[in-house]
């Protein structure tokens, strides 16, 4: 079985990158950064029985909005199709869908049970080679839950074509807002990655901002300013359950971030006039200061492998970025472009780090490596900021506000690479967006 390999250094728009390798014409083409968008057809899935009949459209339905939203695949309408699957079992006449030049074709069928179990098959075809593109799997679930099925499909088919993870089965946290912009109304909300299946966290009745997941998806903390000062908050997901974290007195604690193993936490913490960052152990409450400098530190985020932090500060005068290790020590600039620098987040992949950057009267979403160089600006508007990162590291989301006393916030994503800048499909402004990691 061959592999397709996806040249991601010419996504990242990096220096000379070896040529596509396969032996078959199944393909992302990718020129200069410019990429092809490989054909597809997804053929309404399979009903097997009558409960089942509306669940097979809209799963198929959903596995292609995934997919085409990447901008690297590009859907063939079903108006084009001269054959229609049937059967699950039967053979793929793939003359038909060579003849409207499908270079992938996903089939499936779906059933359900009395019980209300869900149960999704499908296969990945290469239609010029005639052959499967891996081995067919199956997914089993509720009802209820039919769109994250849907969501693991096309995972598994974005892997299997492009050689790196998915991203579709995850979920985002972000503060939706209401009212005019002298008085907006905010409470945390939570979603699927592409908008459905809204939930509410928190009422509107205190300010809250930037809420961010720890690594398993399963908690979010947050800063609430219900006491009249900031402060950071621990909110179960499932059960909505929360508690504030290291309430000192006479302190202001923000800009929370969980690390890698899912016990320590990141933040800032003020007191007498100095914001400085912190760490804090969940399991024993202990709290250790990792700054001591009369400039502001904040928003702090973790490396992957958890030695390292990235950071933005004042102490050069202007808002820059900063590296230092996770126990604390002489902090490194990495930011040294014209302008501000703001609200950094490390990418999954470890290799790249997204920021916030005010110039020249404009907000831009950029990425740059670890030592600062090969700086990236994403895209520009009146307002752009927050970036943060899907899962696989391949896209990231951000919100937008727009100008004017009746400018609303929303949410947006890019790829990696500044293509395929995308509105992301929310009821109502938002902001502060945070991607979860993979949902198990």
């Amino acid at each position: 079985m061959r592999r397709i390999l996806t040249l991601l250094a010419a996504l990242l728009g990096l220096a000379a990158a070896p040529a596509l390798a396969q032996d078959g014409p199944l393909r992302i083409v990718i020129d200069e950064g410019v990429i092809e968008p490989l054909p597809f057809a997804v053929p309404d899935f399979v009903a097997e029985n009558a409960a089942a009949a509306q669940y097979a459209k809209d799963i198929g339905r959903v596995v292609a909005a995934d997919l085409a939203g990447t901008g690297l695949f590009r859907e063939i309408p079903k108006e084009a199709f001269i054959a229609n699957v049937t059967s699950f079992d039967s053979p793929v006449q793939y003359a038909d869908w060579k003849a409207i030049n499908a270079q992938a074709l996903i089939t499936g069928a779906v059933s359900v049970d009395a019980g209300g179990r869900l149960t999704v098959k499908f296969r990945l075809l290469d239609v010029f080679a005639e052959a499967p593109l891996g081995n067919g799997l199956q997914f089993a679930g509720t009802t209820a839950g039919w769109r994250r099925v849907a969501h693991k499909v096309a995972d598994q088919v974005y892997a299997r074509i492009t050689g790196e993870g998915g991203y579709f089965d995850s979920r985002v946290v972000y503060v939706a807002e209401t009212g005019p912009k002298n008085d907006r109304r905010k409470r945390l909300g939570i979603m699927d990655y592409d908008g459905a299946n809204v939930q509410f966290l928190t009422d509107s009745t205190s300010l809250v901002l930037a809420p961010r997941f720890s690594p398993d998806g399963a908690r979010v903390l947050y800063t609430s300013y219900e006491t009249g000062f900031p402060r950071i908050f621990l909110l179960d997901v499932a059960s909505v359950g929360r508690r504030a974290l290291d309430d000192q007195p006479g302190t202001m604690t923000f800009s929370p971030r969980f690390g890698p193993d899912g016990n320590t936490v990141l933040f800032s913490l003020s007191s007498g006039g100095n914001t400085d960052l912190y760490s804090l152990n969940l399991a024993s409450g202990q709290r250790t200061r990792l700054t001591s400098a009369p400039s502001i530190e904040t928003a702090p985020s973790f490396s992957p492998d958890g030695k390292s932090i990235v950071f933005e500060s004042d102490r050069s005068g202007t808002q820059q970025l900063y590296i230092m290790p996770v126990g604390g020590g002489e902090p490194r600039r990495i930011s040294f472009g014209s302008g501000r620098y703001s609200t950094p987040v490390w990418s999954p992949r470890g290799d790249l780090i997204a920021f916030t950057k005010q110039n020249a009267g404009r907000f831009h979403i950029g990425v740059m490596r670890v030592d600062g160089s090969e700086e990236r600006l994403l895209t520009a508007s009146f307002l752009d900021e927050g970036p943060t990162w899907s899962p696989n590291g391949r896209v990231i989301m951000f919100s937008r506000e727009t100008a004017g006393a009746s400018g609303t916030s929303a949410l947006y994503s890019v790829d990696i690479s500044g293509r395929n800048l995308r509105k992301v499909p929310v009821a109502g402004a938002a902001s502060d967006p945070a991607w979860s990691p993979l949902l198990p």
